[in-house]
């Protein structure tokens, strides 16, 4: 069997689990791998769909040139056509996007206009003003105008929303997916809410764009739109696609928090997906944590990370835009933030408490140490070496109380602790401090934490 063209391969993308970034989450979190169509990113599809309704509203004839204002994908996906079609394409692009994107899409043959970013949308340089005036003044031109082009929205309710209900086998709960044209979001909301009016649809949007504000007032505050460094989600305009009864939330992410999660996607999943895909991963997290393991939660990754290169995945830029932290501005308190916990806090045993407690306490949250605490007062700590050194010797040693086989105290941190000074105390002997949190409260901190937190912040 063979294809007669790469259209032919446009949609039916995989559903696939994710399972070490949720970790901790209850319910079951999907990916929609949109990278799997021929131009990598979810906006092929509505690309085939505008330029074959094009095609047949006599809009778009042989010879023709296309002519899009485009964050990117989009302007592939037209390319792709484009480039099986015999049709010539001009794009306009923000100053903002990455030069893998530009060079992809020149190689494909499309003449590619810049233009500023930190302009007005009604700005004669925008790039929404740059190709409408293009198209105006070049004969044969079509203006796709995938924000305002209802048929952006009708190709995800055609293709996507059912790929997505039938790959669930109808079990989704919740539907998260960037919002930027939205034709991606309302067009799959209007398919899953016919089939279950239930599912509840959560827009990502970004810091500087007016998606949040007029879902929740109904307003627009231009002095919460300003420009941004995430690509492909958020607006500052309203695009005629969109349809606020369609989507039950919105959740802004900041830029650093959808670049450090699209590293994650690649180091811990395995995705190598784009800048938007890690915001959509984020503010997926935030709505799964509330939900129960009966839940399904569907989350659309738009493009893959090869576009990206010089920009997330690029660890000096991620260090100029202080994405990044280095070692030494490293703090115990960020190594808190993103430690792997299995305890619901911090586990601890009483002084008169028999081994065998800490034995099953250990086992039962795979932790190889544990601190000694009653009243708030630290005693001691137990470590797993120890534990194994005391039962082989005795193994009725179980039923005695740990009192008599403690160690003496670790050192005691601060949350504000560079965390290079940290290492610097730990030892084979004692791989672990105890840190006094400001309420009062006690955390412990180990090599194994201070490992994966500078893995995190290289990612």
């Amino acid at each position: 069997m063979w294809y007669k063209s790469l259209l032919e391969l446009i949609g039916r993308t995989p559903l696939v689990q994710l399972n070490s970034v949720t970790r901790g989450v209850p319910s079951t979190v999907l990916a929609k791998v949109e990278y799997f169509n021929p131009g990598h990113s979810v906006k092929d599809r509505i690309a085939l769909k505008m330029v074959e309704e094009a095609e047949q509203a006599g809009q778009l004839r042989p010879g023709g040139t296309i002519i899009e204002a485009t964050s990117g994908n989009t302007g592939m996906g037209l390319a792709l056509v484009a480039a099986i079609k015999g049709y010539r394409c001009i794009f306009t692009v923000p100053d903002k996007q990455s030069k893998e994107k530009i060079d992809a899409l020149r190689a494909l043959g499309a003449e590619v206009i810049v233009t500023p970013t930190n302009v007005p949308p009604d700005d004669p340089r925008s790039y929404y003003s740059v190709a409408k005036r293009l198209a105006q003044e070049i004969p044969g031109a079509f203006y796709p105008n995938q924000y305002d082009n209802l048929h952006n929205r009708q190709a995800h309710y055609e293709t996507t929303g059912p790929e997505i209900w039938e790959q669930t086998e109808g079990r989704i709960t919740h539907f998260v997916a960037g919002m930027g044209t939205t034709g991606t979001i309302c067009g799959v909301a209007q398919y899953l809410k016919e089939r279950n009016p239930a599912i509840q649809v959560i827009g990502v949007d970004t810091y500087g764009s007016l998606f949040q504000k007029l879902h929740e007032t109904g307003q627009i505050d231009p002095k919460e739109i300003y420009p941004y460094l995430t690509e492909g989600i958020g607006e500052d305009i309203v695009p005629a696609n969109l349809d606020l009864s369609l989507i039950d939330r919105i959740i802004k992410v900041t830029d650093r928090n959808g670049a450090l999660m699209a590293r994650k996607l690649a180091r811990y999943e395995g995705l190598f997906v784009g800048w938007s895909s890690g915001s959509a991963v984020w503010a997926a997290l935030q709505v799964a944590k509330e939900l129960s393991p009966k839940d399904v939660v569907v989350v659309l990754l738009p493009d893959h990370g090869t576009r990206y290169l010089n920009k997330i995945y690029n660890d000096g830029w991620m260090r100029t835009q202080g994405f990044l932290e280095t070692t030494s501005e490293l703090t115990v308190r960020r190594v808190l933030e993103t430690k792997n916990r299995k305890t619901p806090g911090l586990a601890t045993v009483s002084p008169a408490d028999p081994l065998r407690k800490a034995v099953e306490l250990m086992q039962r949250y795979e932790i190889s140490q544990l601190p000694i605490l009653e009243e708030g007062r630290i005693y001691g700590i137990l470590t797993e070496s120890r534990l194994i050194e005391v039962l082989m010797d005795d193994p009725l040693a179980k039923d005695q109380p740990v009192q008599r086989y403690m160690a003496d105290p670790p050192a005691i941190v601060l949350p504000s602790t560079p965390v290079d000074i940290v290492s610097k105390m730990l030892t084979r002997e004692m791989p672990a401090v105890l840190v006094q949190l400001e309420d009062g409260g006690w955390d412990i901190l180990t090599r194994s934490d201070i490992l994966h937190a500078l893995v995190d912040t290289t990612m």
